[in-house]
């Protein structure tokens, strides 16, 4: 376990390289943060970091960088995260009530994210698996079709085309229409399956045959998986790395454009709100040994339904790219949960 001292000088290291993306020596820390003690005691101090492997040398500078683990640490101390300003806070609460619908709260989410840390933002949809319907909407289409339209508690929409053996009267559909509410409304879409598993049996020998196909496209929006659904949005931040990524901008860039690889770097949804940071070779993720994820999930306090976050270089500014995340997935939460 590392003294408080040694902490401290961790800390300049972090803060000074995240800022100059230059190899931090004894001589720079002395300067400009007061420690109180002498460049030679920063120096034992540095060594004794670099020996415990919190620290490394680039090249024989004599300069030092921090390595996964010292990230890794710094994280781990941080004793509380920096909230945003007043101002900023109210710019975000702004910004994301003026969508108009849930697929403008993603845009608009992600290119907030991406101009708050300067990283590239990731928003996953809400989970169709954690929802509840709110409404089950048929409309009626040429050639015996029906639009089965499906709309979630979180203002999630998801529709599709059922077809009929022969066309359907107007008061009929919306007979099933109304049976299908009050068998489904308000339930989680987890339990449709359960629910509708004898609705066909239930109705008239004329109505059976549409029932069973309204039931199909119904199952199919869970069979899908649709939650599987991202957003990004600030891949041009990646242009200005250029040699301070100290690894390849590719493999990164071929990342964001794999939904399963996106959804495993922001990690598994789970219970409140949870803010996780995967440092360097944390992620698992093939070629991102250099990238780090700082990602929480949104939704009600203690029931997440999807999660965002940003993706950057592990010298990213930590304290404030937590402080963005955490700060929009509550405001998010509570703008799809409300909806």
């Amino acid at each position: 376990m590392l003294d408080e001292r040694k902490l401290t000088v961790l800390r300049a290291i972090v803060d000074e390289f995240v800022t100059s993306h230059e190899p931090v020596g004894s001589k720079a820390i002395a300067q400009k943060h007061a420690l109180g003690v002498s460049p030679a005691t920063i120096r034992n101090d540095m060594a004794a970091l670099e020996d415990e492997g919190y620290i490394a040398a680039p090249h024989t500078s004599a300069g030092r960088i921090p390595t996964d683990k010292g990230y890794r640490l710094f994280v781990d101390k941080l004793s509380a995260i920096k909230p945003l300003s007043s101002a900023e806070r109210t710019a975000i609460s702004q910004f994301l009530d003026q969508a108009v619908d849930l697929d403008d709260v993603m845009l608009r989410t992600t290119k907030l994210l991406a101009q708050l840390t300067k990283q590239v933002a990731v928003v996953q949809y809400p989970s169709l698996q954690l929802s509840r319907i709110r409404h089950v909407e048929l409309v009626a289409l040429p050639h015996a079709k029906i639009m089965v339209v499906v709309i979630a508690d979180t203002g999630r929409v998801e529709q599709r085309i059922a077809e009929l053996s022969a066309e359907i009267s107007s008061d009929d559909l919306d007979h099933l229409r109304h049976q299908i509410n009050s068998t489904v409304a308000s339930s989680l879409f987890t339990d449709v399956p359960t629910l509708l598993a004898e609705f066909p049996s239930s109705l008239s020998a004329e109505l059976h045959a549409p029932a069973v196909a309204i039931v199909a496209c119904l199952l199919e929006t869970l069979v899908v998986r649709p939650e599987e659904r991202i957003v990004v949005s600030g891949t041009a931040h990646l242009a200005r790395l250029g040699s301070d990524y100290s690894g390849s901008v590719a493999p990164l860039l071929e990342a964001l454009e794999e939904n399963v690889v996106l959804l495993r770097l922001l990690g598994e949804i789970e219970t409140g709100d949870d803010l996780q940071v995967r440092i360097g070779h944390e992620n698992h993720v093939d070629g991102l040994g250099a990238a780090s994820v700082v990602s929480a999930g949104y939704g009600t306090t203690d029931h997440s339904i999807a999660r965002l976050g940003v993706v950057g270089p592990t010298h990213m500014n930590y304290q404030n790219s937590m402080a963005a995340v955490t700060a929009v997935a509550r405001y998010v939460g509570r703008i799809v949960t409300e909806a």
